[in-house]
């Protein structure tokens, strides 16, 4: 059996062209241009690429974007003060936090400061809540697990009776997309770092999710034939010819590939998708925010 690679960048690709055509008849209908503001505290490497991605995004979309970018010293206060501001701006609909933050920044109060209407990352309480209690229709989901499950869908993989195991219980994908899961009729196990025999809960799996950060820790013996497996893993390991090293994920992709039904590379799976999926929500919290209930006309997502 060879798997089906699941193309994350082409499922991504037809999203955001949708999400383009959503902003420009959101802009002629009403005059609203989606705005998306990034706060990015410190110098770390892959935050800041990741922020000039979502630039590059959002100009592609037709939103307007803004970007704070911040000394890694900045005092917790500023940071608040700064996130009020954003709240209180109408031209931004979206706002996201850019994780992790530097220890003197409480990580929690900040995410509970921004206004849940504008929480396109999904990581307020009220959003989660909402999202733990199925209402999906008045949240803002992770960008990330709302990906997972558009790439099974867009597989056409039945998820209703499925034995799905989500391997890793993270606030940002393990959980939430347990929950996603759960809420189109999957029975769904997850595991963790306490989780014993994990192998004998992974072959069991029509789908199984595996967000931990290990690379190659699941391996072929570890998977059911057939099963679909989305890897969210995304970790560099030295080349052999040099360089900065190459991006695996946290599953043995050729080994798998040779048993499972469907799979998704990295990169170009789970990763394209996050930021099609930010960009959905938020065109969405621009249609609230302009009172337009359901997409106008040429709209997309």
């Amino acid at each position: 059996m060879s798997a089906t690679i699941i193309d994350g960048r082409a499922i991504a690709r037809r999203i955001r062209t949708e999400v383009a055509e959503g902003a420009a008849a959101l802009a002629g209908a009403t005059g609203t241009v989606p705005g998306l503001a990034a706060v990015l505290v410190g110098d770390d490497p892959a935050s800041a690429t990741y922020v000039r991605m979502k630039e590059k995004a959002c100009d592609e979309a037709g939103f307007r974007s803004r970007v704070e970018r911040l000394p890694g010293d900045t005092p917790h206060d500023e940071l608040l003060g700064l996130v009020a501001e954003l709240n209180a701006d109408a031209d931004v609909h979206g706002i996201l936090v850019q994780l992790p933050l530097p220890p003197q920044i409480d990580e929690a109060a900040i995410v509970r400061a921004v206004d849940p209407g504008k929480d396109v990352d999904g990581f307020h309480p009220l959003n989660v809540g909402r999202v733990a209690l199925g209402e999906t229709e008045n949240a803002f989901v992770p960008a990330t697990p709302a990906g997972i499950v558009r790439l099974l869908e867009e597989a056409g993989i039945e998820l209703a009776g499925a034995e799905a195991v989500v391997v890793g219980r993270s606030a940002i994908v393990g959980k939430p997309v347990s929950l996603l899961l759960l809420q189109r009729h999957a029975t769904v196990t997850v595991c963790h770092s306490a989780t014993r025999d994990l192998a004998s809960h992974t072959r069991r799996a029509d789908v199984l999710v595996v967000a931990v950060g290990r690379a190659g820790l699941v391996e072929k013996e570890m998977v059911k034939p057939g099963a679909a497996v989305i890897d969210v893993g995304t970790n560099r390991v030295p080349d052999p010819a040099g360089g900065r090293g190459r991006l695996v994920g946290d599953v043995d992709f050729d080994g798998v590939a040779e048993v499972a039904g469907w799979i998704t590379p990295v990169p170009g799976g789970v990763g394209p998708m996050t930021i099609a999926m930010l960009l959905a929500n938020t065109l969405e919290a621009a249609r609230r925010a302009a009172g337009v209930a359901a997409p106008v006309s040429g709209a997309g997502p």
